[in-house]
């Protein structure tokens, strides 16, 4: 009850913000966008603690994936917001000569933002520059499998953002549900297709707009080796998309190699080769590679590898330390196709290589990856409403002249209309 008291108060004190128009203006959006690059600069020690204890990324992937992104994105919109926010000309029919005509970006109102668990300093703070920079007010939810990151969210927020525009509610799947039941002006989510679907039903009822970053299979496709530097390249690419980010826990990493067969066997000694040279001899000692985020997770992955048929088709690793929560780079070879490593999104440090004939190639949709988009100035439309205007002043008012309706009924009757 107490929960569901602060969510609607909160909801209610970020109606009255956005009513007030105050986020309207571009001094607002500059000097939130000012404040989120000083929360991140002044405290790049403390995130880089959270994201340790919460996954143990290592300091260089922190700044890569985490506070870099955020600096660049924000810096971006600081530098181009009021170009953005910028009216459109429209041509008008000649018609209506002397109006003019344009499109003004206007901010959609309350938004919802859900952040995941994988990258949950970025993918938090990210899509909240591009629903500042159009000029909303927002409810940000923090990922509860990130806890230290969630708990420095919501501890740092109020202290660099406007906190009557900007507010951050932390729990579980019960904060989400009661956050869902809520009427909002727009909901931006980032994690799993099956929590996609919840949140785009619970969107449907308040026909609310949704933008849905979910998971899906990449797979990385490798037509030829050509030469011995092509090779590494190729390897060294592989091994960053797959393992160098989140030890494969990224919806956009490489969830499976597409090979022919015949360059098999040179792949696979270079992919390990390249393995030893990023993480060492013993992967598990080193400190360069995130660890799973949970137990359920771990779980999950370890019965991916279970499966009798999966087994068999490991090529290299395989081991795992439950305690730490750690699964080395692993490397399987043609596991079956039917197989649930095969057919559900990995999302782990687990990469399947599948050989084909060199004129069949398997292929697949893209439908539940989600729609909607954001980064840069797609951020800024995501969470902006296109607003058509048109201006007519009262210079040359032309007045339509129509005969007398008795004489046009007789020229209209005497017209024959052939069939």
């Amino acid at each position: 009850m107490e929960k569901m008291e602060e969510i609607e108060g909160s909801i209610a004190d970020l109606r009255t913000t956005f009513r007030s128009r105050k986020t309207t203006s571009v001094a607002w959006r500059k000097n939130q966008l000012r404040g989120l690059i000083e929360l991140v600069q002044d405290n790049e020690q403390k995130i880089a603690k959270a994201l340790y204890q919460d996954l143990g990324k290592h300091p260089a992937e922190v700044y890569r994936d985490e506070i870099g992104i955020v600096k660049k994105s924000a810096n971006h919109a600081l530098s181009c917001v009021e170009k953005w926010m910028a009216p459109k000309k429209n041509r008008l029919p000649l018609l209506y000569f002397p109006a003019s005509a344009q499109v003004l970006s206007e901010p959609l109102g309350v938004v919802l933002i859900f952040a995941s668990w994988n990258f949950p300093i970025s993918l938090a703070l990210d899509p909240l520059i591009g629903a500042i920079a159009a000029g909303n007010t927002v409810l940000l939810k923090p990922s509860d499998l990130a806890p230290e990151c969630a708990a420095f969210l919501q501890e740092t927020i109020p202290l660099y953002l406007d906190c009557n525009a900007i507010k951050v509610i932390n729990g579980g799947a019960d904060v989400g549900e009661k956050l869902l039941q809520q009427k909002w002006d727009k909901i931006f989510f980032t994690g799993s297709t099956r929590v996609g679907r919840i949140v785009m039903t619970a969107a449907a009822k308040h026909l609310t707009p949704v933008t849905l970053e979910l998971g899906g299979k990449c797979p990385a496709v490798v037509d030829t080796l050509s030469s011995l530097s092509d090779i590494k390249v190729m390897a060294k690419r592989i091994v960053g998309g797959k393992w160098a980010a989140c030890n494969g826990q990224i919806c956009i990493g490489v969830d499976c190699v597409l090979v022919e067969k015949k360059f098999a066997s040179t792949l696979i000694d270079s992919l390990k080769r390249t393995i030893k040279k990023f993480f060492g001899e013993s992967p598990k000692d080193s400190n360069s590679i995130s660890r799973i985020v949970n137990k359920n997770h771990f779980n999950r992955l370890s019965k991916l590898l279970k499966d009798p048929r999966v087994a068999a088709s490991i090529v290299h690793g395989g081991s795992s330390n439950e305690e730490n929560l750690f699964i080395e780079p692993t490397i399987l070879l043609d596991p079956p196709l039917d197989s649930e490593i095969m057919t559900e999104e990995i999302f782990g440090p687990l990469l399947p290589i599948i050989t084909y004939a060199a004129d069949v190639l398997p292929f697949g949709g893209v439908g539940q990856s989600g729609f909607g988009r954001y980064h840069g100035k797609y951020s800024f439309d995501n969470f902006s409403h296109e607003k058509p205007v048109m201006q007519r002043s009262f210079f040359l008012e032309m007045e339509p002249r129509y005969p007398p309706w008795n004489d046009f009924k007789i020229k209209f009757l005497q017209i024959r209309i052939p069939f």
